[in-house]
C-alpha cells in the first residue's frame, strides 16, 4: 500500500498543506477544532487500501496551511472555496467530501453550493443546520456563566487561555469531550465566569486508549508553532456566515449523504443541534443513514475508527 504523501498547493488564494494517500476516486477529509489533518490518520490508509485517493488537508488557519491575518477571511464561502481550489490544484473533477466538527459545516455547504464537484457528503458529529436567526443571539449567558462560543468571540481572550500551556489545553479538551470521560462537561457547554477553564474541563490521569502520547505530540507541535487564532477565527464568523448563506435558506442538499455521531457526544447539547438532527432528512432528502456510535464522544473518527471506516466504505461503494 502507498505511503502518506505531503504536498503544499495554492488554492483559492491561500497555501494549503494536504496529506494524501492512495489512488482512485477522491475522498476529501475536513477536520475541526482543535485538530489538523492528523485527526484522519486512521481513515487515510483504510481509504487507500480500498481503492480511493484520500486527501486530508490542514484547513485554513491550521497546521502547515496558511493563516490569513484578516478575521473576515474565514467565512464558509472562503472555506468551501478552499476545498474547491484544492480539487482544482490537484486536477480532480470531483470528490466525496467528509467533515468532522467545524469541518462538517464546510462539507455540508460544499455539497449544497457545488453538487457538481462534491458528489456526496458525510457529516461527523455536526448536522446540516441553519438557525432561525444569527447564532450569537441564540447563545445564552448570565452573570454566572457564558456559552463557550461567546467566549471565543473577542480576539485574544481564548488565545491567551489556550496558549498558556498548549499541551495541557489539548490533553484536557481531547479527553473532556471524549466518550471516555466519566464526567463530561455539563450545563450545555456553559463555561463558569471567573474560574479556571481546566477545573471545569477536568484533566485525565492517563490518556484514553484511542489517543497515544505520540498522537498528542503531533497536535502539540503544530499548535505550539501556530497558536489557536486561526481556528478561533472560524467561530468569529458564525454570524457573518448566517448572513452570507441567506440566499440558500431552505435549499436542500441534493447529493447522497451519511451522518455519524457518538451517543456521548457533547455536540448534542450545542444550540440547535438536537433539533437539526431530528429534521436532518427534511434538509438532506438523500440521507442514506444516521449512525449513532455507542459510547463514543465528540472525536468520532479517532475514537471509533473501525466503525467509522466500515460505514464510510459501505457508503462510498454504494455511490
Amino acid at each position: 500500500m502507498s505511503e502518506v504523501v505531503h504536498r503544499e498547493v495554492d488554492a483559492n488564494g491561500v497555501r494549503l498543506h494536504v496529506a494524501m494517500q492512495g489512488r482512485g476516486p477522491a475522498v476529501l477529509l475536513c477536520h475541526g477544532f482543535p485538530e489538523s489533518w492528523y485527526s484522519y490518520r486512521h481513515q487515510l490508509p483504510a481509504l487507500a487500501e480500498a481503492g480511493f485517493l484520500a486527501l486530508a488537508p490542514d484547513m485554513r488557519g491550521y497546521g502547515r496551511s496558511e493563516c490569513p491575518a484578516a478575521s473576515d477571511e474565514y467565512t464558509l464561502l472562503h472555506l468551501v472555496g478552499d476545498m474547491l481550489g484544492l480539487l482544482d490544484a490537484l486536477s480532480l473533477e470531483s470528490a466525496v467530501i467528509v467533515g468532522h466538527d467545524w469541518g462538517a459545516p464546510v462539507a455540508w455547504h460544499a455539497a449544497l453550493l457545488r453538487p457538481d464537484r462534491f458528489r456526496a457528503v458525510v457529516g461527523l458529529s455536526i448536522p446540516f443546520q441553519r438557525p432561525p436567526q444569527r447564532p450569537t443571539r441564540l447563545m445564552p449567558s448570565d452573570e454566572h456563566s457564558i456559552y463557550y462560543q461567546l467566549l471565543f468571540q473577542e480576539p485574544g481572550v481564548a488565545e491567551r487561555v489556550f496558549e498558556a500551556d498548549v499541551r495541557r489545553t489539548l490533553r484536557s479538551v481531547l479527553y473532556a469531550l471524549s466518550g471516555d470521560n466519566a464526567r463530561p462537561p455539563e450545563t450545555g457547554l456553559m463555561l463558569p465566569r471567573n474560574s479556571d477553564l481546566f477545573e471545569y474541563l477536568g484533566e485525565p490521569s492517563a490518556l484514553p486508549a484511542w489517543l497515544t502520547e505520540a498522537d498528542l505530540d503531533s497536535y502539540v507541535r503544530e499548535f505550539e508553532r501556530t497558536g489557536f487564532r486561526g481556528g478561533l477565527e472560524w467561530y468569529r464568523n458564525i454570524d457573518r456566515n448566517w448572513d452570507l448563506m441567506r440566499p440558500w435558506q431552505g435549499a436542500p442538499i441534493t447529493v447522497p449523504a451519511l451522518f455519524m455521531l457518538g451517543d456521548r457526544d457533547v455536540a448534542h447539547s450545542l444550540v440547535g443541534v438536537s433539533g437539526a438532527i431530528a429534521k436532518l432528512r427534511e434538509r438532506v432528502p438523500r440521507l442514506t443513514r444516521t449512525l449513532s456510535l455507542p459510547g463514543c464522544g465528540h472525536w468520532t473518527q479517532q475514537e471509533r475508527p473501525r466503525e467509522v471506516n466500515a460505514a464510510l466504505l459501505e457508503f462510498l461503494r454504494s455511490l
